[in-house]
């Protein structure tokens, strides 16, 4: 929500897409320090640096964060007069957010396009064993590449697509890019070709997160960012709550081509209804 607040509209997926390298870095050099630490140093150290380094990402965050986010840039307006201020447990406030003009099409994109691959990572430790024949290091090592491409297609590639391309085109370049890479997922035999759709896979995962995160909090007034962030959070939850039910059944069913096939259809519907009626960008906040 502060990285919303404090970029103006313009460079608002660049912002996200740092914001998603900055995690990336944390992940991977974290599991390997929290490792190093607690075979040379005892299993109470890891926490207790983990504790150091949040007391003194509080301090940073008091001294740097301006009080009032809201107001630190020049593009956010306020909420509309006599409208409700929408919170966490205020259905009808989040139902009239979902309502705004051109809000519920981007979301049900963002919820619609990503369901399948979410699938697909449930289930994947269990691919990894099953279908992979991988052992538990070889896994690690192959999230650790698929991290390591989140990183810099969020950190390096994202940034600087939005300086060249509307987000309209890369929303349709996202869904375009699920729908290749679930034909390669349904065509492939072996780890070594997963290793080829990765690529494809996290560009269009990152892609779709960053641009649809910034549209939504561009669609909506600088008071109700914060609510949408949490709308868009609340879609990984989701997945994985029926996740696991209906992965597993279409897995034991059908095998793990099902999910490549269904990535596929899923995502040439969307594109096709996104062909159809194309949707509307915004570049300033709702006034």
């Amino acid at each position: 929500m502060v990285i919303t607040d404090l970029s103006p509209p313009e460079e608002r997926p660049a912002a996200l897409g740092r914001l998603g390298f900055c995690f990336g870095v944390g992940i991977i050099f974290g599991s390997l320090l929290g490792g190093t630490l607690s075979t040379t140093c005892g299993i109470q150290c890891p926490p207790l640096v983990g504790l150091t380094a949040n007391l003194l990402g509080a301090i940073l965050s008091f001294i740097f964060i301006p009080a009032n986010t809201k107001g630190a840039s020049a593009d956010t307006q306020a909420a509309p007069p006599g409208g409700p201020k929408a919170s966490v447990f205020d259905l009808k406030a989040i139902t009239r957010l979902l309502l705004l003009p051109g809000v519920l099409p981007i979301f049900l994109i963002k919820v619609i396009s990503g369901f399948p691959s979410g699938l697909f990572q449930i289930m994947f430790s269990i691919i990894a064993m099953d279908f992979f024949q991988l052992e538990a290091a070889q896994t690690g090592y192959l999230m650790s590449y698929f991290g390591v491409l989140q990183m810099v297609i969020q950190g390096l590639v994202i940034g600087r697509l939005s300086n060249h391309f509307s987000e309209g085109a890369l929303l349709q370049a996202s869904v375009l890019a699920f729908a290749v890479t679930g034909l390669a997922m349904a065509l492939m035999s072996n780890v070594f070709h997963f290793c080829l759709v990765v690529p494809g896979l996290v560009f269009s995962l990152c892609t779709l997160n960053v641009v649809t995160d910034s549209m939504l909090t561009k669609a909506v007034s600088a008071s109700d960012t914060g609510t949408m962030l949490g709308l868009c959070a609340s879609v990984q939850p989701l997945t994985r709550t029926m996740g696991p039910t209906l992965g597993s059944l279409l897995y034991h069913s059908f095998g793990v081509a099902v999910f490549g096939h269904l990535q596929a259809a899923v995502n040439l519907l969307v594109l096709l209804a996104l062909w159809r009626k194309p949707v509307p960008e915004k570049r300033d906040k709702l006034q």
